[in-house]
């Protein structure tokens, strides 16, 4: 039968949990909820059953990320994935499109215009209990309602995206952790419960410490982790790979993020406006991304 493309549908996903676990992916039926509730989706279905998803969450008017792309081992071959990914940047208008790419998917996100920009490393292992971590300063600490804005602030400048609506879902959902040295935020990073245990991330810092910051952070969340199996997915820009493999969390794989911009373009103008203002506060006015909230959502 040929298969039928159509909208995702929160009763398919049930299917997609054993879709996606059948490739090895460690999804459970919470994550596909926590991304479907957030983002959107196409689907095929074959003889009633589902055999291939694509998934893209909007950041604003001018971003966009993609992932949970699959398609059943048993229908591979017949186009799906191109497909499904057509009808989805045809949604995404004039978005610049970002996605983390598995090796096998290389040649046809590049035949669909997105470039390779270097390389995502995950990390993941079980911290034992007695794991030594060094102690979290004092200018690392939780994150309080009023920091809210400022921590939308510091994602927005260092991202160049309007993810709003991710935040929002991701701190309602689980930990998260600041560093404010008196001056306000310059630094945050959030832990949730996500496919085998937690997964850390996203990490952002600005200012002369940024990277010491990040490690303070990721630091300090593992600790409350200690004994689960802990995820991170972090840049190559972070440099922060030798040292979670030092940690006790290995690389296990890496990722390609891509792009695809319809029309250049770097950070919208309420972004420049925010880095104006990051300045303003004393911060750098280049904030980084050191780890994402996972390989789908960037």
């Amino acid at each position: 039968m040929t298969p039928r493309l159509t909208a995702l549908r929160a009763d398919h996903l049930p299917d997609a949990v054993r879709q996606s676990a059948a490739l090895g992916w460690p999804y459970r039926e919470a994550d596909w909820r926590f991304a479907f509730g957030i983002g959107r989706g196409f689907a095929a279905e074959a003889d009633g059953r589902l055999v291939a998803t694509a998934m893209w969450w909007p950041y604003g008017e001018t971003h966009a990320s993609v992932g949970m792309i699959i398609v059943d081992p048993a229908m591979q071959g017949r186009g799906l994935g191109r497909a499904l990914m057509e009808r989805l940047l045809h949604k995404a208008r004039n978005r610049t499109v970002f996605l983390n790419s598995t090796r096998e998917g290389l040649p046809l996100y590049t035949q669909l215009g997105f470039v390779a920009r270097g390389q995502v490393f995950q990390h993941q292992a079980v911290l034992p209990p007695e794991a030594a971590l060094a102690v979290t300063p004092a200018h690392v600490r939780p994150m309080q309602a009023a920091d809210s804005e400022s921590v939308r602030r510091l994602d927005r400048v260092a991202t160049g995206m309007d993810r709003t609506a991710l935040l929002d879902a991701l701190l309602a959902a689980g930990t998260a952790m600041v560093v404010d040295r008196g001056a306000g935020v310059s630094a945050y990073a959030s832990a949730r419960e996500f496919g085998h245990g937690v997964v850390i991330g996203p990490v952002a810092a600005s200012g002369a410490n940024s990277a010491a910051d990040a490690r303070d952070l990721v630091t300090a969340l593992a600790g409350r982790f200690r004994g689960r199996f802990l995820r991170i997915d972090v840049t190559d820009r972070s440099g922060l790979s030798p040292w979670l493999a030092q940690m006790g969390l290995p690389c296990v794989g890496h990722a390609v993020p891509m792009v695809r911009d319809v029309q250049p373009r770097t950070v919208d103008a309420d972004a420049d406006a925010d880095a104006d203002a990051a300045t303003g506060a004393g911060l750098d006015a280049h904030p980084r991304l050191f780890a994402l909230s996972n390989q789908s959502f960037g």
